[in-house]
């Protein structure tokens, strides 16, 4: 967990690690749609320009999501919402909105929607891929704690810390995971009766060694950052795969319905393995029922789809429009 990359005392310059990985991931995406735009005929300034609308629209989505569910982070400091470059975003609250907007976008512009969806789903799991490595090092979408040897132990006073420490009535955890003396190292107790520990600075020798090698550091946890960022760089190639198999078949969206299809179950384990997501339908957090509406609408997709592929009865009616309409 490293927040802070950079720090420039003089200059007050700080440069955050999940900026600085967003800032990467968004590179990344625009250099992997603009050449496969080409590859695909498309204009590729074009394709850069959506990505950018949907970038502002999914980053605004995304954020207003996460404030939303954790609205009391930021009781007093209404102007750390704002602060996105030290993380908080709801990566499925922002899919939404962009989505809506990418689709009005293509329609009335009448470009190939399909041919679009596709190079953008690509680009979209490549820029994920950099921006949960961005959450590791910011230490937000933290996992449970874990038996396993790849287990990660988050520094003292970090998110998944201060997690354990307490209980949680928004994920039916009456108890804490970890027992710290309260009275010995909290700094202070909130509305909620959740406590946040002193700083390392303001412990004694004692208490420093016992948060940091003792019986009160952080316990180890799922590194579920790294399995999310490792999750979407393997679909960016298989996406990568189906798409090259539609631009020689002609079913194009097959790349999105990979997407709909095979992201939706993938982020609905994830969150059985997270600790920080609130449960809202029984055990279930929104992002897991977001992924299985997710998974629902690939199956639909796939439906609609099929229909315009090469081989179906709607063949001969629907490849001739395919060709000048927005609907490819």
């Amino acid at each position: 967990m490293h927040p802070r990359i950079i720090e420039i005392p003089f200059l007050h310059v700080t440069i955050w690690g999940f900026g600085l990985m967003m800032v990467m991931g968004f590179l990344s995406a625009i250099w992997l749609l603009r050449r496969l735009s080409r590859r695909d005929g498309l204009d590729p300034e074009r394709m850069a320009n959506v990505a950018l609308y949907c970038l502002i629209v999914g980053v605004i989505g995304a954020r207003a999501f996460f404030v939303i569910h954790h609205f009391d982070q930021f009781r007093g400091n209404l102007l750390g919402v704002f602060a996105i470059w030290r993380g908080g975003l709801e990566f499925l609250g922002g899919v939404a909105p962009a989505v809506a907007f990418v689709l009005l976008y293509l329609r009335l512009c009448r470009l190939p929607m399909r041919r679009y969806l596709d190079i953008l789903a690509m680009g979209l799991m490549l820029g994920l891929a950099f921006g949960r490595i961005g959450c590791f090092l910011n230490g937000c979408c933290y996992g449970r704690p874990t038996d396993l040897p790849w287990g990660i132990r988050f520094p003292y006073g970090s998110y998944a810390y201060v997690s354990q420490i307490n209980p949680d009535e928004q994920r039916d955890r009456a108890e804490p995971h970890l027992n710290v003396p309260r009275g010995e190292y909290a700094a202070f107790v909130d509305e909620h009766g959740h406590w946040y520990p002193k700083s390392l600075e303001e412990l004694t020798e004692s208490q420093r060694s016992e948060v940091t090698r003792g019986r009160h550091r952080c316990l180890p946890i799922h590194p579920t950052q790294l399995y999310a960022s490792a999750l979407a760089f393997l679909l960016c190639g298989v996406l990568f795969m189906l798409w090259r198999w539609s631009t020689k078949s002609g079913r194009s969206g097959a790349a999105t319905v990979g997407l709909c299809l095979l992201y939706g179950p993938g982020r609905f384990v994830l969150e059985a393995l997270r600790d920080d997501n609130p449960y809202e339908i029984g055990a279930f957090t929104i992002s897991q029922l977001l992924g299985i509406v997710m998974f629902l609408a690939g199956l639909v997709l796939l439906a609609v789809f099929a229909t315009r592929w090469p081989g179906t009865s709607s063949e001969k009616s629907v490849l001739p429009v395919e060709q000048t309409d927005a609907t490819r």
